[in-house]
């Protein structure tokens, strides 16, 4: 019998590319999962486009197509009940998590944040606004947190983090890039360790 692969959904809103570094991961066997779902709030963006060429349904679920907040909810849950999803892994989602997928899935969303957590998270600290406060705040290193996903923004439990140096000079997009290269190395090496204590 083949061993069983666990089924990953992956939430994307932008480009994706830690969605990429970390299917790459998957198919470099490193990580013993597989992407069978790309759920977007945009209907064209660079996830959806890079989980179609790679053979993965890309599926727009977004609150203005359902007149009822309760509908879309119920759209997302149809989806990932239809791919029987495991596991929900965000990769730059732009969207709160409704609750009742959070309670559906408690303890298997994972998400990744480019700060050290519990600094420089909540509600709006997303991109370039986070790495705009780190340097505001005078810090001397900043880096990326993979952690679960409860009902409160960048709150749920943290399960691995790197930290990255904050360089003189550097400005929000000079951290923002080596933060990203350390959230593409980080996030793959957090989803094997998740998984593998199942």
């Amino acid at each position: 019998m083949a061993e069983h692969k666990t089924r990953l959904a992956v939430f994307c809103s932008g480009t994706g590319s830690n969605f990429r570094a970390l299917h790459r991961a998957i198919t470099e066997k490193h990580i013993d999962a597989e992407f069978v779902l790309c759920l977007s709030n945009r209907s064209e963006c660079g996830a959806m486009e890079y989980a179609r060429e790679n053979g993965i349904p890309a599926l727009q679920v977004s609150e203005n197509q359902y007149p009822d907040y309760k509908d879309f909810v119920a759209a997302m849950l149809y989806a990932l009940n239809e791919h029987r999803i495991e596991y929900i892994i965000l990769a730059g989602y732009m969207r709160k998590i409704p609750d009742a997928i959070v309670k559906t899935y408690h303890e298997r969303i994972v998400n990744i944040h480019p700060a050290l957590l519990p600094k420089f998270g909540g509600e709006g600290m997303y991109g370039s606004r986070v790495h705009t406060a780190v340097l505001s705040a005078g810090e001397t290193e900043s880096g990326a947190t993979v952690h679960m996903v409860d009902e409160e923004y960048d709150r749920g439990r943290i399960l691995m983090q790197e930290t990255v140096p904050v360089l003189p000079g550097d400005t929000p997009e000079t951290l923002a890039r080596r933060v990203l290269t350390c959230e593409h190395e980080l996030y793959p090496r957090a989803l094997r360790k998740l998984l593998n204590a199942q």
